[in-house]
């Protein structure tokens, strides 16, 4: 990694010369802060020749991308050649539709994955957790991603959307094959992944329809069939629309929820006052959530594709070009957090961008929470003590921010 020279101007510096480049095989999550500190101040809206994107540091610049559908698509199937399985998987994805399409699918789906809905899930969601923990208890060491993190939201999905029992390895298998380590640095399609990704797709699509297709002809109470009976001024979502939330939903849902739930950890272990207080005061713990979720962002980057000629600060974005709006450089912008690098549970207000904003955002957001906060309430009851020991190992930070694994030592209560 070069060390800029500070007589050029930054406009013509690349992007490894700034700090670090998508072209780099890896970065941690330090070295990517300190880069989006020094584009926040030098080059906060920045074209990266080598990547072929153009970057956005700055929370208003990334706020109004994510506010204006019209100007900065989620749509990218301009960059891939036609391909059947892919097409079918996003085909019901509300994050990668526009208007008017995007207005249907959520007016549907979000008929019956409701607030209340999810809330009802909070005793389950409490036995499930109780599981994960007592087949650890007494335990000095756990590893938190596989034993917690990992299947406590895949096992949710799975129950909420009736998959049954001996089923759920491959959802968790298909999971991990889409959101590999190369996918989540590729901002522009290539071939070869998107080949790879289709295969996937295809068993995936394959196993969702026949679910899908058993719910339709014997419903059953769960979120499958209830999508499948949804409909609002006489539209219904067809089968390939449902598999594509389905795909949505436990790929999201994981992702957000593994990664966030291991955060949290890792914010209290380096900030043991925080853990005291909340073993104090139960009732800080959404504030605190709402923290983690700024400080240490899940999704680092939100993508969109320019529809037309866009001025972004001071500069004009051609049409057809990648933006990324880095929503972990935006979570941490000097201009809009007071102290922005200081972990404050108590912090309001607290505008994180983390699941992100109009349209688009995030429609399990809820139920990321719910789970969260249930695990977090259980292992600090059950534990008094928990550090993070030797052999983390961690995502890419320029994609998904979050452990891959945590061991920890425990203290049990």
């Amino acid at each position: 990694m070069s060390v800029p020279d500070s007589r050029r101007d930054v406009t013509e510096m690349t992007a490894t010369e700034r700090g670090v480049g998508l072209a780099d095989q890896s970065a941690d999550l330090e070295t990517v802060l300190a880069w989006f500190r020094r584009m926040r101040e030098k080059e906060p809206v920045s074209h990266d020749g080598e990547a072929g994107v153009w970057h956005v540091f700055r929370h208003a610049d990334a706020e109004r991308i994510l506010a204006d559908p019209g100007t900065f698509s989620s749509d990218f199937s301009s960059f891939m050649a036609p391909q059947e399985d892919v097409a079918r998987f996003i085909k019901g994805n509300l994050l990668r539709k526009d208007p008017p399409q995007h207005r249907k699918l959520r007016t549907l789906v979000s008929k019956v994955f409701t607030p209340g809905m999810v809330a009802r899930l909070a005793p389950r969601i409490e036995v499930i957790t109780d599981e994960l923990l007592d087949a650890k208890a007494g335990a000095e060491q756990i590893e938190l991603v596989s034993d917690l993190a990992y299947p406590l939201p895949v096992i949710v999905i799975a129950e909420l959307l009736g998959i049954p029992t001996e089923d759920r390895p491959m959802f968790g298998r298909w999971a991990d094959a889409l959101v590999a380590p190369e996918s989540q640095t590729s901002f522009i399609p290539n071939p070869e992944r998107t080949k790879s990704m289709a295969i996937v797709m295809r068993e995936m699509n394959a196993y969702c329809l026949e679910h899908i297709r058993r719910r339709r002809a014997r419903p059953e109470d769960d979120l499958a069939s209830r999508l499948v009976e949804a409909e609002v001024d006489g539209q219904r979502l067809d089968d390939e629309e449902i598999i594509g939330f389905v795909g949505l939903l436990l790929l999201a849902g994981h992702i957000t929820t593994t990664a966030l739930l291991g955060n949290v950890v890792l914010c209290l272990d380096e900030h043991p006052e925080a853990a005291a207080a909340l073993r104090a005061d139960s009732g800080l713990l959404p504030g605190a959530i709402e923290e983690v979720l700024r400080f240490r962002t899940p999704l680092a980057p939100s993508m969109r594709r320019t529809t037309r000629d866009a001025r972004i600060g001071e500069h004009t974005v051609p049409a057809g070009r990648i933006v990324l709006a880095w929503l972990a450089s935006a979570n941490r912008d000097e201009r809009k957090f007071s102290e922005p690098d200081r972990f404050d549970i108590r912090r309001t207000p607290n505008a994180h961008l983390s699941f992100g904003h109009g349209i688009h955002f995030c429609l399990g957001a809820p139920l990321a929470r719910l789970e969260v906060r249930i695990a977090v309430r259980k292992m600090l009851a059950r534990w008094s003590a928990m550090s993070v020991g030797e052999g983390a190992e961690y995502h890419d930070a320029r994609g998904i921010v979050g452990a891959k694994r945590l061991p920890l030592h425990l203290r049990w209560a």
